[in-house]
């Protein structure tokens, strides 16, 4: 598990770096399709990102859009996931306005770094970002409205426990939105070992009803999952053969078999933790 870890904290500052020195994280969320995995490309349209500075954008890691998608309100307090460069918290704070506030939890220093950079240029006041992992979630009790998270729980080794946190910090009545990748059956076990897919968001992925019944066992109700991407394996070749991946060999066990899906969940009103 702390392999895993140490490689994924690995990443995202090796990404965050890259964003620093004028690259992006490939993927950005504005970058080009060519230079990327399908997974994390093209997902913000024009209006959000011209709002925010270049540097958010390019750190963008992942696999869907999750402030377009959840019902976010004036007022409320919103809580981010794995926050990486911030461009999710810095869109959730917009929407929660001045009254609101949006946090951001990341493990990774350069990320923060970054964030808190896009934060100053951006002039946004009710953002904070928090250095801590998504196993241990640095908030108290029944303190959040709306968790957000984009395609990072699929990178935790313990996922039940970072759904258990996340039930634990949301408010009775309060509402999980998360975009995450999975899967719809098995996919061969030699791809899950990969480290290299792992941190590219593949090789973490549950399997659908594995997901569902993880978020019922954590006391969640009302789940949904709703398909947002469906990936070929086609649209990945070279971004799985710069894996080490032999391609032809595991595409007919694998192909179509991995999503992007937003994911919904509440913790019951009128319970505590």
């Amino acid at each position: 598990m702390e392999n895993i870890k140490d490689v994924v904290r690995g990443k995202y500052a090796e990404a965050a770096l890259r964003v620093h020195t004028g690259g992006s994280s490939c993927c950005g969320a504005g970058a080009a399709t060519e230079c990327c995995d399908p997974i994390t490309s093209n997902l913000y349209d024009q209006r959000q990102t011209s709002e925010l500075p270049e540097t958010a954008v390019l750190a963008s890691l992942g696999c869907g859009n999750p402030t377009a998608l959840a019902q976010l309100h004036i007022g409320e307090t919103v809580l981010d996931l794995g926050s990486g460069g911030g461009i999710d918290v810095l869109l959730s704070a917009r929407r929660v306005g001045p009254s609101g506030k949006a946090y951001g939890v990341d493990m990774t220093d350069e990320m923060l770094a970054l964030a808190n950079e896009n934060k100053r240029q951006a002039g946004v006041e009710n953002v904070e970002f928090l250095k801590g992992e998504i196993e241990n979630i640095p908030l108290p009790d029944n303190s959040v409205d709306v968790i957000i998270s984009n395609c990072v729980i699929n990178l935790s080794a313990d996922k039940d426990r970072v759904l258990r946190e996340a039930f634990r910090v949301l408010k009775p009545g309060g509402r999980l939105a998360v975009s995450d990748v999975v899967t719809k059956g098995e996919i061969p076990t030699d791809v899950r070992q990969s480290i290299l897919l792992w941190v590219g968001c593949l090789a973490g992925a549950l399997e659908e009803n594995d997901y569902k019944k993880k978020l019922g066992a954590a006391g969640f109700i009302h789940v949904e999952m709703e398909p947002t991407r469906i990936y070929r394996v086609a649209d990945a070749r070279e971004f799985l053969a710069g894996a080490g991946i032999d391609v032809d060999a595991i595409a007919p066990l694998v192909d179509g078999k991995v999503m992007s899906a937003f994911v919904r969940a509440v913790k019951p009103a009128g319970k505590g933790v």
